[in-house]
């Protein structure tokens, strides 16, 4: 990866994958049955490493 992520982990996160257009069929998994939110950039999923901020939903 050429480029500094964010933060440690950010290359697992919804918002980086949206950001470099990842399939959405690969992205569906994290979201089903959401659990979480971010924070930062409102979207939802599974598991908190999916998320930059992650709270309970």
């Amino acid at each position: 990866m050429s480029k500094t992520q964010p933060h440690p982990g950010h290359e697992n996160h919804l918002c980086h994958m949206v950001e470099q257009n990842v399939p959405l069929e690969e992205t569906k998994p994290l979201v089903k049955d959401a659990k979480y939110i971010c924070q930062c950039c409102r979207r939802a999923a599974a598991k908190a490493e999916n998320l930059c901020l992650p709270e309970l939903l």
